[in-house]
C-alpha cells in the first residue's frame, strides 16, 4: 500500500503519513549513535564514529586548526565526522547522511555569521535550530526535493536561557531536552539515560554517563578515540564567556582510560611505540 503514496514527499497517505519522511527517520535509526546530557555546569556530547580504519588518514581532515574566537578550544580533528562547531557558543553531533549534514552544517555556520555581523553578538542558540529546521520542514513540503537524511543533537549556550540542548529530526521538529540520543541502540540508550540522570548533575558526571552509557550500547567492547568522537561545552570561569572543546584523539583517550572505559596506560604505551614516536599528522588513532 506505500508504494502508491512514497514516491513524493508531497503525498499524504490516507493514515496521513508522508513515508518519505518516515524512510528518512529510518536512515537515522541505522547511523552511529549520538547522545548528549546537560547539567549545571554545561553540556557534554559523544558520538559514535563508522567510518574507521588503521589506513584512515585523519590528518587530512581540518584538524590543525583552532576554530571561533578567543577562549574556543573547539578543534576539527578527530576525523570531524560526527561533532561539528556552528558558532562559538554551539555545538552539533549528527546521526545520518554525512554529506546531507555538511549542507546544513554550512547554512548554519553561514546563519550565524551573518548574525553577528548584523547585531557584534552570537547568535541565541534556538534562534539557529529554529533556522535549520525551517529550512529541514521546506524540503518536506515542495516538489522535487526530498528530506535531509540526518537528525541533529545542538549544545549551547546564550544569556537568555544558559545552557541549551536541542534534538531536530528531518520532518523539521525540533524539542529541548535534559538528556538524549539519536541513531543505533537509541532506544536502550535513552532507557539508561533515564535510569541514571539527575537534576544536579556536574559537568564531570556528566561526561562519565555519556560514556558509560556509550560503552553500553556499541557494538564494540571497548572504547577508543579510534570509534568515539567527544565535546563539551562549559564557560570561561574568567571571561564567563561560552568554551567550546572538540577533544583531540588523544585527550579523549586519556579520559576514557580515567574511567576505566578504554584502553590502559600500557596500551597507550604500546601504541606509541608502535608509530616509532614519528609522524607528521597532529592526529593519532588509538588502536
Amino acid at each position: 500500500m506505500a508504494r502508491r503514496y512514497d514516491s513524493r514527499t508531497t503525498i499524504f497517505s490516507p493514515e496521513g503519513r508522508l513515508f518519505q519522511v518516515e524512510y528518512a527517520m529510518e536512515a537515522i535509526s541505522h547511523a552511529g549513535t549520538v547522545l548528549a546530557v546537560l547539567s549545571k555546569e554545561g553540556i557534554a556530547m559523544a558520538a559514535e564514529k563508522k567510518v574507521t580504519g588503521k589506513l584512515l588518514d585523519l590528518s587530512l581532515a581540518p584538524g590543525g586548526e583552532k576554530m571561533g574566537g578567543e577562549g574556543t578550544e573547539a578543534w576539527m580533528g578527530g576525523g570531524g565526522e560526527k561533532i561539528f562547531l556552528l558558532n562559538n557558543n554551539i555545538l552539533a553531533g549528527l546521526a545520518g547522511i554525512t554529506s546531507d549534514a555538511n549542507s546544513l552544517v554550512n547554512f548554519a555556520r553561514n546563519s550565524a555569521q551573518k548574525h553577528l555581523f548584523t547585531y557584534d553578538e552570537d547568535i541565541p542558540v534556538e534562534m539557529l535550530v529554529q533556522r535549520l529546521c525551517d529550512m529541514k520542514q521546506g524540503y518536506t513540503q515542495f516538489g522535487g526535493l526530498r528530506p535531509f537524511g540526518v537528525a541533529l543533537l545542538y549544545m549551547g549556550w546564550d544569556p537568555i536561557y544558559g545552557f541549551q540542548l536541542y534534538q531536530s529530526d528531518p520532518s523539521g521538529n525540533y524539542s529541548g531536552w535534559k538528556a538524549t540520543c539519536v541513531g543505533s541502540n537509541h532506544s536502550s540508550a535513552t532507557s539508561l539515560l533515564k535510569q541514571d540522570y539527575k537534576e544536579e548533575l556536574s559537568l564531570e558526571e556528566a561526561k562519565s554517563l555519556c560514556l558509560k552509557v556509550m560503552s553500553k550500547t556499541m557494538d564494540s567492547t571497548k572504547l577508543s578515540s579510534e570509534k568515539l568522537e567527544f565535546a563539551t561545552m562549559t564557560l570561561n570561569p574568567t571571561t564567563k564567556q561560552p568554551l567550546s572543546k572538540i577533544y583531540r584523539p588523544s585527550e579523549l583517550d586519556s579520559l576514557l582510560r580515567d574511567l576505566e572505559l578504554g584502553g590502559t596506560a600500557e596500551d597507550a604505551v604500546g601504541a606509541m611505540e608502535g608509530t616509532g614516536g614519528g609522524g607528521g599528522g597532529n592526529v593519532a588513532i588509538s588502536t
